[in-house]
């Protein structure tokens, strides 16, 4: 499923317009995100979007589950917001990245807080998501 792209569609991550913000690396032949971060939040993003071919497509193969079901929590979990507490290398140049952030969203109506702490690997230029560690 490609992400709509309005151009006036506010980026679920907070970090402006859809299509100028995490759109750009949603679609199937779409550059992939260049540091930890970005791909954090185009996952994040993703996961607002209801995109779970990109989840299962940045998850590494050695922790990637064989599906996460979003069409489930479709109407159930709505995701409202994204702050970035902290990096830790993730760059281009970089193989390791670290990305905390805590996610809120509401789930059945009642607002949630998830507080997590991301690893990331770099493998030839394509950043994944490795694991998370929930506080």
């Amino acid at each position: 499923m490609k992400p709509k792209k309005h151009a006036n569609a506010a980026c679920p991550c907070g970090g402006g317009e859809l299509a100028a913000c995490c759109g750009r690396y949603l679609g199937p032949d779409a550059p992939p995100a260049p540091t930890a971060q970005a791909l954090m939040r185009s996952r994040y993003s993703a996961y607002a979007l209801g995109l779970e071919a990109y989840l299962l497509a940045t998850w590494h193969p050695s922790t990637r589950p064989e599906s996460l079901h979003l069409d489930e929590d479709a109407g159930v979990v709505k995701w409202i917001g994204l702050e970035v507490k902290r990096c830790e290398a993730g760059l281009e140049a970089d193989g390791e990245g670290v990305v905390e952030f805590v996610a809120r969203c509401k789930v059945g109506g009642k607002a949630e807080r998830m507080h997590e702490t991301s690893r990331f690997l770099c493998e030839d230029g394509r950043w994944y998501y490795v694991s998370g560690l929930v506080a």
